[in-house]
This record gives C-alpha cells, structure tokens and sequence, in this order.
C-alpha cells in the first residue's frame, strides 16, 4: 500500500478509501455520491442490488471527471448464477451505470441472501468463468468476489484461470475474520472491508470513544484508520457531508499497543 492506493495482482490500482453506497435509496445517491466526490473521493461502490446504480452513474458523469479518473465498482446480484446469467446483469450494470466498462466487478455472495449457506459452487464457477470473459474482453478492469468463504474462494482457485483480485467482506474491530484474511494475503488478493464501522453499532462503544479522543479523531476516523492499519480497504459510507469529508480524513497512525486493544475487542453485533 502506498499512500493513495493499493494494488490488485493484475498491477491495476485502486484507492485506498472506497464511498460506499449500500443502503442508500436511488433518490438520495446523487447528491451523496456527488458530495463524495466534490470531497475528493474517487472510488465508488455500489451494485446492481442496492437499486441505485443510475444515479450513482448519473453523479459520476455529471461530475465531469475524466473517466479513468474515477474507480467504480459494481456486483453480480448473488441470486444471480450462471454464466450467460452473468452476462445479462453485467449488460443491465453497465448500462445503469452509463459506462464503457468497470473498474471492479463482484460476485455479491456465494449464495442467494434468502439461502444463506447453499451451495451454490458450480452457478460461481461458471459467473466466474463469464467474468474471466468480460476481463478478457476489456470490459471490467478487475474481478473479485464479497463475503466469500475461503472454501468459496478455493472452488474458483481449482477450477478457473484468474486467481480473484479482491474479496469484499464485513471487516470491523471485533470482526478481523483472521484466517480468510490470512488466505486472501497468501493468494495476493486485497480485502475491502465493508461496514467499517459495524453499520454504527461501534460509534457508541465506550473504548473506542476513549481511544479516539486519545487521537483527537472521530470514532468513525478510528474505526476507519484501524482497516487501513491491517492493511484492508474500508468502504464507509454516509449521507451526511462533514461525515463523508471526515471519513477520509484518516491521516494518522494508532500505536502498536492501541492496535493490540482494537484487536483484543468482541464483536459487538453478536
């Protein structure tokens, strides 16, 4: 990691905080996503299953930005498995989207969200395969998977050509998942950490308020930094612009012993 970005196995580079935009309603994502990037953002999540990718889309072009100046990522809606299926939705994603192409595109799940655990390995194997597809072609930058098991990541590993680029997860203190993130390092691909901030459950945690005011920071600028800190690429998301400018404003280093604490924390939406 570098200061700005970090880099996927393919040499394509990403930055380093992402605005995320899940849970956003599509009336409300232009303006958020236009603060974003007003507020010097330049990486943009969203997915076809958060209904809100036209006016993501709309945002970005609107903002006027050169193009390969703003990094978005999209995902195959986990129900979705197949390949000519994948295909279908990636066409409908970029043309929400109003784009030539993606920077990141993702399989949402390994399974449906209302089959949590099914097994769903050969519809992944053959998304995958229509992903490897669009990368060749040009049309996607790079490909990756989110809340993938290592057992999931392993099925494309032995039976596809391209070794995923990122896995999207939920990654917050209490929530480190140790051993994906370990398999994810030894197999070079990078871990963004979504709902960095335990969806806010963790702004009225009593210890991580202490440590913030230690640094003079925000809960939120903590919980952030600490992701950056196990070398993941948190995605926090907001509606509100002095959050959004303050999320990215994490320019500081937690100590050794405070990194030791953060780690030591219980998950607290157990």
């Amino acid at each position: 990691m570098n200061n700005a970005n970090f880099k996927f196995h393919n040499d394509v580079e990403i930055p380093k905080i992402g605005f995320g935009t899940w849970q956003i309603p599509n009336d409300e994502a232009y303006d958020s996503v236009t603060m974003a990037l007003k507020n010097g953002y330049t990486h943009i999540d969203t997915a076809l299953a958060y209904q809100n990718e036209k006016n993501v889309g709309k945002a970005i072009k609107d903002f006027d930005l050169p193009r390969e100046e703003v990094f978005i990522t999209s995902k195959l809606p986990a129900q979705i498995k197949g390949f000519e299926e994948t295909l279908k939705a990636f066409d409908e994603t970029i043309t929400n989207l109003d784009v030539d192409y993606l920077d990141l595109y993702l399989i949402h799940a390994p399974w449906p969200w209302d089959e949590i655990g099914k097994d769903c390995t050969e519809g992944n194997i053959q998304s995958w395969k229509a992903m490897e597809q669009l990368y060749n072609e040009g049309k996607i930058k790079a490909i990756g998977v989110s809340n993938f098991e290592i057992k999931d990541i392993q099925a494309l590993l032995d039976n596809c050509d391209i070794v995923p680029m990122a896995n999207q997860i939920p990654f917050y203190v209490g929530r480190d998942q140790e051993d994906l993130l370990a398999f994810c390092k030894e197999h070079n691909i990078v871990v963004e950490a979504y709902s960095p901030l335990a969806t806010g459950e963790l702004l009225k945690n009593d210890d991580i308020k202490a440590l913030a005011d230690k640094y003079d920071v925000t809960p939120a600028q903590l919980l952030i930094r600490y992701c950056l800190e196990r070398d993941t690429l948190p995605l926090p998301k907001s509606t509100h612009e002095e959050r959004i400018v303050q999320n990215k404003e994490v320019d500081f280093e937690i100590s050794e012993e405070d990194m030791k604490q953060l780690m030591q924390m219980d998950d607290v939406r157990k």
